[in-house]
Parts: C-alpha cells; structure tokens; sequence
C-alpha cells in the first residue's frame, strides 16, 4: 500500500510539471496533502488517539484544505489561472523531468538503504527535482510559489524515509513542512498583494 502512494505521489509529480492551469497546481497540491496523510498514518509504529489526531491535523487538514484554500484564494484575488507559454516545449519539458527521475534512481541506488526505503528516496529526490524544475522553467510568483511547497512535500517525504530508525523524525518533519509552508505562503501572498496594488494603480492612471 504505501508503495502505490509513493508511485502516485510521484504521477502527481510528473503531471505538475507539465500543467499550465493554477487551479490544476493547487488541486494536485491538495492530492498530495491526501497521500502524505495516508503515508504518514501508515508508518506510525503506534496508532493512539493523539498521534492520529496529531497526524491528521498537520497532515490533512493543513495540506488537503488549509493550503489549497490559500492558494485558490490567491488564484481568485490575481486573477491569474494559466502560467505563461513556456519556453520549452512540452516534449522537452517532459524530457527533462524524465532525466531528473533517472537521477533520482541512481542516487537512491548509490546510498546505503533498505529495499523498503529506497522508494521514498527516490520520490523525494524526484520531488526536490521537480520543484527546482517549476521554479527555474516558470517566470509567474504563483509557480514559484508551488515549486516551493513540492519542495516541503519533499522534506516529508525523505523524514518518512529514515522514519524506521528514528520515528520522531516524522513528527519533526510534519512540523517543519507547515513552519516554513506557512512562511512561504506569507511572504508570497504579500509579494502578490504587492504587485496586484502596483498594476491596479497603472490601471486607474
């Protein structure tokens, strides 16, 4: 189970890549926030009613509707649903992506980890990749935005990788993931408001 979660995390991945509607970004964003939850509830080693309660606060209703909220609010206030036209084409675009998770195999494979734990380090790999990728490849704050939050998926994902040996890991890294998710969407929604206020003020000259 937690295996197919992975692989789909990673599909999400791939598709993020190559989308150029926001609402889409945002959508898969709230995906992914489903597989982390179930990811997470999975590796507990011990299921009580507080780390559950735990899990499903800083996992699922952060990542599944808090952080989506925000973004299709920004969406809504910008105006702003389609990235710009890229500079590479789709099938280049797919290219590099392919070769990021054919990087993120090797490196996986060169480190010293178990068969069950290799997987999540290739995902989380593949999801720091995909993240620079958007980053880099689109000019929008909005992309920049999401790039940054695949980026945090990451960072949970790699904590679930050694969470075996070190359980807390998981918790710290949960509560990592919505310290600088919160910072991120902060900054950015100020630096949107920012913007919108400066074309709203060419407008009305």
């Amino acid at each position: 189970m937690n295996l197919l979660l992975v692989i789909a995390f990673a599909i999400t991945l791939i598709y993020l890549s190559m989308t150029e509607r926001f609402p889409i970004y945002a959508g898969l964003i709230a995906l992914q926030g489903v597989f982390l939850f179930a990811l997470s509830f999975l590796e507990l080693d011990t299921i009580t009613l507080g780390t559950l309660l735990f899990v499903a606060i800083e996992t699922l209703v952060f990542k599944v509707i808090i952080v989506p909220y925000m973004l299709f609010r920004i969406i809504r206030k910008t105006g702003e649903t389609r990235v710009h036209d890229k500079a590479l084409p789709a099938f280049y675009g797919l290219l590099f992506v392919t070769v990021g998770l054919l990087l993120s195999i090797v490196i996986s494979f060169s480190l010293s980890t178990t068969t069950s734990t290799i997987v999540y380090f290739i995902v989380a790999f593949f999801a720091v990749y995909t993240g620079l990728f958007i980053i880099i490849s689109h000019r929008k704050i909005f992309s920049h935005l999401v790039g940054f939050l695949i980026l945090e998926n990451a960072v949970l994902l790699l904590s679930m990788a050694i969470g075996s040996e070190m359980p807390m890991l998981i918790n710290i890294g949960i509560l990592l993931d919505i310290f600088v998710s919160v910072l991120i969407l902060g900054i950015f929604a100020m630096r949107m408001k920012q913007h919108t206020g400066e074309l709203t003020m060419l407008k009305d000259d």
